[in-house]
C-alpha cells in the first residue's frame, strides 16, 4: 500500500500503457502451481491476506497454524480477487462460502478457514512444519510418483469438464498405460509379499504419451 492511491494503477507503475491489459503476477504464479506435476502442500504460519490467500488456492493441501489468518480483502480496497481465484476458490469451498468471504473482504481466523473448507487441518504453530512434512512423506513414501502426478492432473483438470465422459476417456488411457508398466507390477508384488513398495518410475521421464491431454491456453 506504500504507493497510496496509485497502489493498483498498472499504468502509473509503468507496466502497462493506456488501456493495455497485462497479466496479473499472482495468476502467473497460480497457473504454474496448477501445472505442476508434484503435489503442493501449503503450510500457513501467519497472516495471509490478499494474494497471501489467493496464491494458496491451487495447492493440493493447506495446513494452517492456529495463529494463521486469511482474508480475500479485495472489495474493501476497491479491486477484485486475482491469481485465478474466481476459478479456484468456489471449487474449493463452494460458491456461497466463496462469495461471502469475497463480498465482505473480512479477515478470518484458522478455525473459520477449517470450517469453510479452505484448509485441511489446524495445528499448533510449533507443530506446523513437522505436520506438513509428515503429510508430504505419506504421499511420497507409499505411492507411485507417476500415479500421483496423473491423479493430480486428472482431479484438477476434471473440475472443468462438462461431462463425466471426459474423465472416462482419461481414466481408461491411464489405467491401460500404468497397468502395463513397472509400478503396477511392483504395487501388486509388494501387496502379495506384505512389504513396502519400491516404485521406480519418475514423472520427469515416464509420463504417458497422452500426457498432457489438454491444449495450452494462451493469455489473450
Amino acid at each position: 500500500m506504500s504507493r497510496g492511491a496509485k497502489t493498483f494503477d498498472y499504468e502509473d507503475r509503468g507496466v502497462a500503457g493506456a488501456g493495455e491489459v497485462v497479466r496479473d503476477g499472482g495468476g502467473v504464479l497460480t497457473l504454474r502451481i496448477y501445472q505442476c506435476k508434484k503435489p503442493v502442500i501449503g503450510a500457513i504460519n501467519g497472516p495471509s491476506v490478499g494474494v497471501g490467500s489467493t496464491m494458496q488456492l491451487p495447492m493440493d493441501v493447506r495446513i494452517a497454524a492456529d495463529t494463521a489468518k486469511f482474508g480475500f480483502v479485495f472489495a474493501r480496497r476497491g479491486v477484485v480477487p486475482e491469481a485465478c481465484s474466481s476459478y479456484f476458490l468456489p471449487r474449493l469451498v463452494g460458491i456461497s462460502q466463496a462469495l461471502d468471504w469475497a463480498y465482505s473482504g473480512r479477515v478470518f481466523d484458522a478455525q473459520e478457514a477449517l470450517a469453510g473448507g479452505l484448509v485441511k487441518e489446524v495445528v499448533p504453530a510449533d507443530q506446523l512444519m513437522a505436520r506438513a512434512r509428515e503429510v508430504a512423506r505419506s504421499y511420497a513414501d507409499h505411492s507411485s510418483a507417476v500415479s500421483v502426478s496423473l491423479i493430480r492432473a486428472m482431479m484438477w483438470r476434471m473440475l472443468g469438464a462438462d461431462h463425466p465422459m471426459e474423465a472416462h476417456k482419461v481414466d481408461s488411457r491411464a489405467m491401460v498405460y500404468m497397468g502395463a508398466n513397472a509400478d503396477a507390477r511392483e504395487g501388486v508384488a509388494s501387496f502379495l509379499e506384505k512389504r513396502e513398495p519400491e516404485f521406480g518410475m519418475k514423472p520427469s521421464q515416464d509420463m504417458p504419451e497422452f500426457y498432457p491431454w489438454w491444449p495450452d491456453r494462451p493469455f489473450e
